[in-house]
């Protein structure tokens, strides 16, 4: 029954979609009336939500005559990671990915009286939430029958179900991937708009912002999630699917810059940066859903990637063609070298570079499979010669560019020059004192750079709160997530040693004795958990590092026990135990600072939350003077 109720909206929101595309094309080009195809757009909505509730009802409901719920649902999974299995495998998670979709839609069309720019990217949105309702209907089904109805199921992949950022991390991640949607929309509405279409940039930098908030919130949580649940001690591997989700954010920041004030000297730019965005989005969703790269974040392989990979085709020729079209508005000239404009482009262009580098080192090896019969293996070291490199310029010029609010260039130098003298005074005192390396000292002080600086700014506009306070809080948190990667990598220790019950591993001036082994049996699970009493770390606590393997999925998996303080956190990791219970293999790591990262990819995603209130008051129309009564209508007109 839910199955079939499944399949029905999914039909229902195709023909939504379809009609919706209609609809709104007809209101860009007749100017018909927009009620009928906001009605269609609600309805598209209504069918996604309708989908994810099934579904979500046959999970909960344990029926298992739905192919997903055999697949991934189980009577032994928690109620809350039973909800969240909605996202842990494709076909339930491109459910989301369609409710989400349709959420931006259907924002974009609550304007009662659109004007042909936003009635033409609604053309486009409801294009792509055709396709992807095509996709979902006729290859990615999730309620499809099974026969014979299995009596449980496996449940999600045991990863899935370790830690609560499961209900969090993907759909922060999908919003912030669907909101590009709306300003690549809108770039390809802007030349088939006319006149109308000239403010484009304008009416997409809200969305950008929210996009790129919810992305960076998406991308930290997931940082923060892999480090506590995977057991390798990192929050970054340089892994393609993770490089699927720098991409588009790299180039939304780029686009967030070169749109400020409206962007109109630099059409041109906004145009690739808004389309760059989605076209990411959806180069990354290929990676993620065909097979195509081994991951542990990637689906496995499905019909979807030849799908797929022809939608990318078909968005990049449809950008290219009418992007091509639109005519870049003149510049006010050539700007100062010193100045705001030239900083924004540079910025614009690193951010761009360091893309590029990340998506050459992404793609590589899917090009030269074809070629030479083997995949080519880029590994960490590739991006940290290239990426990181730039990421530090980068970092450097988000502390030059507070000196360049001011117009005189002479006081803009002056400006500068405590943050300067901040910057050499960390590296002398940070390289006599622990001798970290050149990437990490050049990082502290860049870090250093900005932070003087920007309290610098703070200080001098205290009393003038504006718009600049949002940038002062995204570049002081990536300057706390500059500090947190180098001080985690240069500083970080670790060792791995078989100890027997009694003994100590010993890393820095933090130790792990082993006290004892436990075996058990945990909701179907087998459980084996070592426990340690760990010290050093302002307290003695006691530790439970922990192996569990799922024999539906035939998966191990490591739980690692983490203790964290204000300058470094104790990670222990079980490796393996000895049969009768006497020794165990443990992994002691002590990484510094790592808990600046997680603070500073909050306090990036609050600037970018900031910003969009700022942008949102600035966007309302004023209120109208009011009309002096005493004088005649039409001199006060």
């Amino acid at each position: 029954m839910l199955g079939d109720l499944g399949t029905t909206s999914l039909t229902a929101g195709l023909v939504s979609a379809v009609l919706a595309a209609l609809l709104w094309l007809r209101v860009a080009l007749l100017g018909a009336a927009a009620r009928p195809a906001r009605l269609a757009s609600a309805a598209t909505l209504l069918a996604a939500a309708a989908a994810c509730a099934l579904l979500e009802a046959a999970l909960l409901g344990h029926d298992f005559s739905v192919r997903f719920v055999a697949e991934n649902g189980g009577r032994h999974v928690p109620v809350y990671y039973t909800i969240t299995s909605l996202w842990s495998a494709m076909d339930g998670s491109l459910l989301l990915w369609l409710l989400i979709l349709c959420g931006y839609g259907a924002l974009l069309a609550r304007r009662r009286t659109p004007d042909r720019l936003r009635a033409y990217a609604m053309v486009v949105v409801s294009v792509a939430t055709t396709l992807f309702f095509a996709l979902s209907a006729f290859a990615a089904d999730p309620f499809q029958a099974v026969h014979p109805v299995p009596l449980d199921g496996p449940g999600p992949n045991p990863l899935l179900q370790q830690h609560p950022a499961m209900g969090v991390h993907p759909p922060l991640l999908y919003a912030g991937y669907l909101g590009m949607v709306v300003p690549f929309a809108l770039a390809l509405a802007a030349p088939l708009a006319g006149p109308a279409g000239r403010d484009w940039v304008r009416a997409a930098r809200p969305w950008a912002l929210i996009a790129w908030a919810t992305l960076t919130a998406g991308i930290a949580v997931g940082a923060w999630w892999s480090y506590a649940v995977l057991g390798w001690g990192g929050y970054w591997a340089w892994d393609p699917v993770e490089n699927a989700s720098l991409l588009p954010w790299l180039t939304a920041t780029a686009f967030l810059h070169t749109s400020m004030g409206g962007g109109r000297s630099r059409d041109r730019w906004n145009t690739v940066l808004a389309c760059a965005g989605f076209l990411l989005v959806l180069l990354g969703t290929f990676l993620t859903r065909s097979g195509a790269v081994a991951s542990v974040h990637a689906f496995t392989e499905s019909p979807l990637g030849p799908l797929l990979l022809g939608f990318v085709l078909l968005a990049v020729l449809a950008a290219t063609v009418l992007t091509g079209r639109n005519r870049p508005a003149p510049g006010p000239g050539r700007a100062p070298l010193l100045s705001r404009r030239t900083a924004v482009l540079v910025n614009a262009v690193l951010l761009v570079t360091v893309a590029a580098a990340v998506l050459i080192g992404t793609v590589l090896p899917l090009l030269t499979e074809p070629l030479t019969g083997t995949r080519a293996s880029v590994g960490p070291g590739y991006y940290e010669r290239t990426a990181v490199p730039l990421a530090v310029v980068l970092l450097l010029l988000a502390g030059v560019t507070p000196a360049l609010w001011v117009r005189d260039r002479a006081a803009a130098l002056r400006r500068l020059a405590l943050p300067g003298l901040a910057a050499l005074a960390t590296v002398a005192a940070v390289g006599l004192l622990s001798r970290p390396g050149p990437a990490a000292l050049t990082a502290f002080g860049a870090a250093a750079f900005v932070l003087t600086g920007l309290l610098a700014e703070v200080a001098a506009r205290r009393r003038r709160p504006g718009r600049a306070w949002a940038a002062i809080l995204a570049h002081a948190g990536l300057a706390l997530v500059a500090v947190g990667v180098a001080g985690s990598s240069a500083y970080g220790q670790a060792d791995e040693r078989t100890v027997r019950v009694g003994e100590t591993l010993r890393v820095a001036d933090v130790s792990v004795r082993l006290v004892s082994v436990h075996r058990g049996i945990d909701e179907g699970r087998m459980v084996v958990r070592a426990t340690t009493q760990l010290s050093g770390t302002g307290t003695t606590r006691t530790a439970t590092p922990t192996l569990r393997y799922d024999p539906a999925r035939d998966t191990a998996v490591t739980v690692p026990a983490i203790s964290s303080g204000p300058h470094r956190d104790a990670y222990l990791t079980l490796i393996a135990v000895a049969a009768d219970g006497s020794s165990a293999t443990l992994r002691l790591a002590v990484n510094p600072l790592v808990g600046l990262i997680w603070a500073g990819g909050a306090l990036i995603t609050v600037g970018g939350l900031a910003a969009l209130a700022v942008s949102a008051r600035s966007g309302r129309p004023r209120r109208p003077d009011p009309v002096d009564r005493r004088v005649p209508a039409g001199v006060a007109a």
